[in-house]
């Protein structure tokens, strides 16, 4: 078993290398377009955009532009909402100490998802409704889960939570197509946001930061917590940690970083299961690591998912929310083989 100590010191280097993943990704978003620029120019240009440097890229105002206001805030909004599903699903994961926790699969999303859509069929005219209806839709997405899940079974128990959250999801988003025959104008706009979408742009982005940098701090500052509570509540209690309370605290802030993703982005799946599974194989189990690298590494693999989505079938374009499950189902299934031989 790794001890503690190890991915503490590891811990900086990790990171390191989180974030040059991330910036090759981003980098290589930024180069996808119709107009042909240099990587060289891109680089440049990206540098020019960071606090108190002064880089010329050579690039034409037009091109400039183009980055500026095509290309880097979709990149940016997928980094961020990539980022921000894999933290929730790594909270989750932590919370209910059940490796197939995620914001897609307990009901947070499904929840988030009804609740925006009552949002944009119902009250499209009320200022800020979309985030306030994302959040209390996923939290009541996984309070009916876990409440469910609690009842039918072993409190965090796999198979029950997971069972749980599959007919919370079936059952909201059931509501869901029915509100949405309310207003038949608006179902292009429905689908759309369902299968995903991170093209909104810097009104998005200024959107979802609020949110995005409260739910991270919140998080970030209870993985020491989360480590503590995955010895089980009594364990926990004796070494003075108020269990109840941290695992209130924290279900609320990946319900914050789950419906804020969801507002901006919709419905984009299996990004909480896959990250934070990779970084525990890679760094290891402790979620003082595992926390902020799923934040970096969601946004890596949220914006190369971007990538694919716009050149797999170009010059049309895939919903990133459908290449997000091709590449989950599988890993989903491979995580839940595991996870049965160890209770074996």
């Amino acid at each position: 078993m790794r001890t503690q100590a190890g991915p503490s010191r590891a811990r900086p280097l990790w990171v390191a290398g989180a974030l040059g993943v991330l910036a090759v990704t981003m980098i290589a978003g930024l180069l996808d377009g119709a107009a042909d620029i240099s990587p060289w120019q891109v680089v440049l240009q990206a540098a020019d955009w960071l606090p108190f440097v002064h880089v010329d890229s050579g690039l034409a105002p037009v091109e400039q532009g183009l980055l500026y206001e095509l290309r880097l805030p979709r990149v940016l909004l997928a980094a961020v909402v990539g980022g921000l599903l894999a933290m929730a699903g790594a909270a989750y994961q932590g919370v209910f100490r059940n490796p197939l926790a995620d914001p897609y699969l307990l009901g947070a999303a499904a929840g988030a998802g009804l609740a925006t859509t009552v949002a944009i069929v119902l009250l499209p005219s009320v200022a800020g409704s979309i985030p306030v209806a994302a959040f209390l839709g996923a939290v009541g997405g996984v309070f009916l889960a876990y409440t469910l899940g609690n009842t039918a079974g072993r409190a965090g128990g796999t198979a029950t939570l997971v069972l749980a959250g599959v007919a919370v999801t079936s059952f909201l988003t059931a509501i869901q197509t029915f509100v949405q025959q309310f207003k038949v104008e608006e179902l292009q706009r429905v689908y759309s946001w369902i299968l995903g979408d991170v093209g909104g742009g810097w009104e998005q982005i200024w959107l979802v930061l609020p949110y995005a940098a409260v739910s991270a701090t919140v998080l970030l500052l209870h993985g020491r917590m989360l480590d503590v509570l995955s010895v089980g509540d009594e364990e926990a209690t004796s070494l003075g940690l108020r269990a109840a309370r941290v695992r209130f605290v924290v279900l609320l802030a990946a319900s914050l970083a789950t419906a804020a993703a969801v507002a901006v982005s919709g419905l984009i799946g299996f990004v909480g299961i896959v990250v934070p599974h990779v970084v525990r194989r890679l760094a290891g189990g402790s979620y003082r690591i595992v926390l902020p690298l799923s934040l970096i590494g969601g946004g890596a693999f949220l914006v190369l998912a971007d990538l694919l989505a716009r050149t797999v079938i170009a010059p049309a374009e895939l919903p990133i929310g459908v290449v997000t499950m091709f590449v989950g189902a599988p890993f989903f299934v491979g995580v839940l083989r595991m996870t049965r031989r160890a209770v074996a």
